[in-house]
């Protein structure tokens, strides 16, 4: 696994950045502002979230007149769930091993 992955995980880790791309997703695009309305949190906390977010490459600003307007970037999501996904078939089949090892190992 990358830094860039490393940091995709990291973003996503925390619940108020998930929120965020939650209320993102929904909007399409907004700016802080806007999405500041949606959750508990100030406008400054947005902005601190959104560039996180915007280093791990989950969201993209853009400018729009005087202010920045930010969208989900859904291909380094995809990334990131096709890589938890073939972790997730690795351990499901050593998963599979051992039970296969311990059921013919144990008597009937």
């Amino acid at each position: 696994m990358s830094t860039a992955a490393d940091e995709v995980l990291a973003a996503l880790a925390d619940p108020t950045r998930r929120r965020l791309l939650d209320v993102l997703a929904a909007l399409g695009d907004a700016s802080a502002s806007s999405i500041a309305t949606q959750l508990p949190v100030s406008r400054q906390a947005i902005v601190k979230h959104l560039a996180v977010l915007d280093r791990a490459g989950l969201v993209a600003g853009r400018r729009h007149g005087r202010e920045v307007r930010y969208a989900v970037q859904a291909r380094t999501l995809r990334d990131a769930a096709q890589w938890m996904t073939a972790l997730a078939a690795q351990w499901d089949a050593r998963l599979d091993a051992i039970r296969r090892l311990a059921e013919s190992s144990s008597p009937t």
